[in-house]
């Protein structure tokens, strides 16, 4: 093993699964473009798929808007009601900008799932028919439209996962094919990813996948225990969705459903820094520096469009990633997912877990990601951007 500090990072996930912390893990750390370190946990190999739950908004949907925009296609002041008329967001001027930044005033979470499997059961069956499947995204897709907005628009920043089903659909249409088929051709090519969506009806055999909950649905999450009623259930199928929502959406949507490796999540991070130094595989350095640019109309937000930046109080990116103009740009994702790219030192760090195999209530990670990503920039030599010399 190296005698470099960040050698240490192996340690520490190794000792997150004895802990319990999470099951099993993969970690990249890329500085200037040069993987530093590339670790796994527990059983796993560095070719595992993780569920990336929330990691999608950003590999795929954010950067899915930034090609289509770049073709022209669609554009930050695109109306919502160009393509959901009558829908109580379109119908409050919400933009597609407004989907992105998290300022629509559309809730955080429905519960689209619970009725689609009060109706339609048969979606628990692995020979659903295809037809079946679609025509349930679709009245999911509907219902999401239908939504009442919790918030005034543009009035504050609520993170949404029904804008992002939303908006997700918005680029199938104008791209003129579905989410997973744009995602291939439009970012997992270029970016050379082996990242990709799980359809239901085009499902996966290889069986390379991390495994996260065991009943499908899933157990409510904390806080959304009195969300819905009892539902048809069956034991779960490894490589299916963890999100319900998405899995009724035949596991493709704008909010989550991708699955890849931690060296995918890196690959796309330095994609955002090469992108910002003017490689157009995805967009053109301009759109990139003003779709990572904090929201200009909400002051205080962190969001810029798709991406999260740390918040002032200790967030998952710790005390170092982002503390420097012009700071850094992330995401999380509900499975154990994270990915954060810090500008300024040309950091990239990608750690994706499957916390959730252990349930929904095991929240540890929390705790771990800050100290994580802390050992990180110490081990580098990075904590106050000039670095040191190690023995």
């Amino acid at each position: 093993m190296s005698s470099h500090p960040i050698a240490q990072l192996q340690q520490v996930l190794d000792e997150a699964v004895t802990l319990g912390i999470f099951p099993s893990a993969q970690a990249v750390v890329l500085h200037r473009g040069v993987q530093v370190f590339g670790g796994v946990a527990g059983p796993v190999t560095g070719d595992t798929r993780f569920d990336l739950a929330s990691l999608t908004k950003v590999l795929s949907t954010t950067a899915l808007f930034l090609r289509l925009w770049t073709e022209g296609k669609v554009g930050p002041e695109t109306p919502v009601a160009r393509f959901f008329p009558g829908s109580p967001v379109g119908d409050a001027g919400a933009t597609v900008a407004d989907l992105l930044y998290h300022r629509s005033g559309l809730p955080p979470f429905v519960p689209f799932f619970a009725e689609a499997l009060t109706s339609t059961p048969e979606l628990l069956d692995p020979a659903c028919p295809s037809a079946t499947r679609a025509r349930v995204r679709d009245e999911v897709l509907q219902a999401a439209a239908r939504t009442p907005l919790a918030a005034p628009w543009r009035t504050r920043t609520a993170y949404s996962d029904v804008g992002f089903i939303l908006l997700g659909e918005i680029l199938a249409r104008v791209g003129g094919a579905p989410l997973d088929i744009l995602f291939s051709r439009h970012v997992a090519g270029p970016l050379g990813l082996g990242a990709r969506y799980h359809r239901l009806t085009d499902f996966p055999t290889d069986g390379l996948v991390a495994p996260t909950g065991a009943t499908r649905p899933r157990e409510p999450a904390p806080g959304q225990e009195t969300m819905w009623g009892q539902l048809p259930s069956r034991p779960a199928v490894l490589g299916e969705v963890d999100d319900d929502n998405a899995w009724v959406m035949d596991g493709v949507s704008g909010h989550a459903g991708l699955f890849g490796t931690a060296v995918d999540v890196a690959r796309f991070g330095q994609a955002i820094l090469a992108g910002c130094a003017g490689d157009a595989a995805i967009a053109p350095g301009p759109l990139w520096f003003r779709a990572l640019a904090t929201d200009p109309l909400l002051p205080g937000s962190t969001r810029s469009m798709g991406f999260d930046s740390p918040s002032e109080a200790l967030s998952s990116a710790g005390h170092f990633i982002g503390d420097t103009p012009p700071g850094a740009v992330g995401h999380l994702g509900f499975t154990g997912t994270s990915l954060w790219v810090d500008l300024r030192r040309s950091l990239v760090v990608a750690l994706v877990t499957n916390r959730v195999a252990h349930g929904r209530k095991e929240v540890r990670i929390r705790d771990f990601r800050p100290v994580f990503h802390d050992l990180v920039v110490d081990s580098l030599g990075l904590d106050d951007l000039t670095p040191k010399a190690h023995g």
